[in-house]
């Protein structure tokens, strides 16, 4: 981020940060669809590979078009750094790697990403990093599983796909109290920073699936690290240069144009998922509805101090389970039967057959996944339509 920047505010940001304009004269970023940069002198090459100079090297690494990604996104969640990635779930990976190593703990919130809990209680345990899962609610259940080994704490807010709050503040307090080297990571895909900023509430790292409401428009996949320049800037950038997960110049490009709408895209989802809440809590064959904007929502008060706005998932539970869950599913005309979200066309999933498919079903019954659960992403069609595409 340039100095320039750092007094605006969020919006010119997310449109000005980042731009250094070339000698073309460029108004908008170009795409630098370059493998390797090249260097004045054997001097400066040299300079440039042993961090002594800094400036492009090679895209797995360096490039001005991810630069300018990184640089936004790193503005507008008020962090030092950022490294993107090539998708959410490698942005965890690289989290994981940089900041674990076997005989490490980790605890993470039970009810998260179905392939985030895979990675954290599959693929890590196989290198001998232990992770404990809690009720994200009970801050209890936090201290309790704390222990000399933690390294992290993890968790997401709001969840997928049942909406439920973590305490972002007070989650962090505890971890902190407990040893100071504690990383505390958040993945912030649900809000965005137009709506919630972790890093400012006391977590030390977040996470994003750019290919969710930053690309706005289902495009491209990516991911993103936000933190400070000594963990991300250097051990996550590291991993980055060491193992290779990049984003792609051109998927930068994207994201960076998708920060320039962001918020726009987002408050309009907000409202329309707002609509669509309260209309299904007024559904007579709709159990439940999770939806933090709701004051039925138990955490309702809790999500208000750190979320501008309700978010723009919702998620409800039918009477009649998998069958009834399906036939509403598969009667609508106007969205888009899909496991992706963040998009400006709404879509809409049974998240205990596609997003939670590994998980045993002991693993969904304990968090609250049930047969007929559905799962919106509201996008950004008139809200009236999507009601009406709703045969309930």
């Amino acid at each position: 981020m340039t100095n320039d920047f750092k007094n605006y505010r969020p919006a010119t940001q997310a449109v000005r940060v980042g731009q250094l304009r070339g000698s073309e004269g460029e108004h908008s970023e170009p795409i630098y669809t370059t493998s390797s940069f090249v260097f004045g002198s054997a001097a400066e090459s040299a300079a440039r590979f042993s961090y002594q100079e800094l400036g492009n090297i090679y895209s797995r690494f360096t490039n001005p078009t991810v630069r300018v990604f990184e640089q936004r996104l790193a503005a507008l969640e008020g962090g030092e750094s950022c490294v993107g990635t090539a998708s959410g779930m490698s942005a965890m990976l690289a989290v994981c790697m940089a900041g674990l190593q076997a005989g490490d703990h980790v605890v993470s919130a039970s009810s998260i990403f179905g392939a985030s809990k895979i990675l954290l209680a599959g693929l890590l345990a196989k290198f001998g990093v232990d992770t404990s899962f809690v009720d994200m609610k009970n801050l209890d259940a936090w201290r309790a599983a704390l222990s000399p080994k933690t390294r992290m704490v993890f968790f997401e807010t709001p969840t997928n796909p049942l909406m439920e709050i973590g305490d972002i503040a007070a989650i962090s307090e505890i971890a902190h109290a407990y040893n100071t080297d504690i990383k505390v990571v958040v993945d912030n895909c649900f809000c965005t920073p137009v709506l919630q900023q972790p890093l400012s509430l006391g977590a030390d790292v977040v996470l994003h699936s750019a290919t969710k409401f930053i690309d706005g428009q289902g495009r491209c996949v990516g991911g993103a690290v936000v933190g400070d320049a000594d963990f991300v800037g250097d051990k996550v950038l590291g991993f980055m240069r060491t193992a290779g997960p990049s984003m792609s110049p051109f998927n930068a490009w994207t994201f960076a144009k998708g920060l320039e709408t962001l918020s726009l895209r987002m408050h309009q989802a907000c409202d329309n998922s707002a609509r669509i809440a309260e209309h299904l809590s007024e559904t007579a064959n709709v159990k439940n509805v999770y939806y933090p904007g709701l004051e039925s929502h138990p955490q309702y008060h809790l999500a208000k101090t750190q979320q501008c706005k309700g978010g723009a998932v919702v998620s409800f539970e039918v009477a009649g389970g998998r069958e009834a869950a399906w036939r509403i599913i598969d009667q609508v005309k106007l969205m888009s039967i899909t496991a992706n979200l963040g998009d400006t066309r709404t879509t809409i999933t049974h998240p205990y057959t596609t997003t939670h498919a590994r998980w045993s079903d002991e693993e969904k019954a304990e968090v609250g996944i049930t047969e007929g659960l559905i799962r919106i992403a509201v996008g950004l069609e008139d809200v009236e339509d999507l009601i009406e595409d709703l045969q309930l």
